[in-house]
């Protein structure tokens, strides 16, 4: 079942001006829409009570009472969350006071995860990987500080899933790629602040191509949020390549091992046909001399 976020994020592009300032108002705001009537949230987010309703009723809601009770079962299920993260970061700041780098640094990394955690819901993961599952080929898309965990992202797939490939930007010939996509493929797009053009374009080009597109990210309303078909939310402040790398990476890792989850007998045998060519290309690796 979608929840708002899925909603507001599928729905954005054909909403109107004013219904935008709303849903970016309900997002940001959760805690407010969750107590207060459409006349306030909609003086509140400067659009007005009718397009409050009017958006309720565009997410496919039957209306604003729907979309807010849903609201508030969604709070409830993050008050613990939310206060292990409190303590978190209580105790990053602690640490910051002791000038400990080590144990400050970890700490933080930490909040982040558990952060991205309280956000990720099971059934996202789960369809995540059965799309995954079900791609004859994926292609997984990052660039700038995204590149690294595309990187490491499309060699653990190909290991354990195979057919999947890394596109390189200019190394790779986007048109002749764009030809070959089709419904059969999924496109995994990595796009963080500071968000690059070519991601966004590229995926853009392979969704109308009739690829399914998985859209790693940091916000539903970043610019690949409203063309993915599903998003995995990571909370990775800015700027990214020196705050938010464990948990993107952690994030990655979750839906690896979602992979190898789903197809254990396969994966096992992959993974043993890996390791034996490995040491008919490289007999030596791993011996030491006696």
């Amino acid at each position: 079942m979608e929840n708002v976020q899925e909603r507001i994020r599928k729905h954005y592009p054909e909403l109107t001006n004013q219904q935008k300032l709303a849903a970016k108002y309900i997002l940001s705001e959760t805690k407010v829409v969750a107590q207060k009537p459409a006349k306030v949230v909609g003086a509140l987010s400067g659009t007005s009570e009718t397009t409050v309703i009017r958006l309720s009723y565009a997410l496919g809601y039957s209306g604003y009472s729907e979309l807010q009770q849903e609201i508030r079962s969604s709070l409830l299920d993050k008050v613990q969350k939310e206060n292990a993260i409190d303590s978190l970061r209580a105790a990053a700041e602690d640490l910051r006071d002791q000038d400990d780098l080590i144990s400050f640094n970890m700490e933080q990394d930490v909040a982040y995860i558990r952060q991205t955690l309280g956000g990720l819901k099971k059934e996202q993961l789960e369809q995540a990987v059965a799309s995954i599952m079900a791609a004859k080929h994926i292609l997984v898309v990052g660039f700038r500080s995204s590149y690294a965990p595309a990187n490491w992202l499309a060699f653990s797939l190909n290991v354990v899933k195979g057919n999947a490939h890394l596109y390189r930007g200019p190394v790779d010939d986007a048109n002749y790629l764009l030809t070959q996509i089709n419904s059969d493929w999924l496109v995994i797009a990595l796009s963080f602040p500071r968000y690059v053009s070519e991601t966004i374009l590229f995926t853009k080009a392979a969704k109308e191509r009739g690829a399914v597109v998985l859209g790693i990210t940091d916000d539903e309303l970043s610019p690949v949020g409203p063309i993915a078909d599903q998003v995995l939310k990571v909370h990775a402040p800015a700027p990214t390549a020196l705050k938010g790398m464990t948990a993107i990476f952690s994030m990655l890792s979750v839906l690896v091992s979602g992979v190898v989850q789903a197809d254990g007998e396969q994966v096992k045998e992959r993974l043993l046909n890996y390791e034996n060519t490995s040491r008919q290309i490289y007999p030596f690796v791993g011996e030491t001399d006696m």
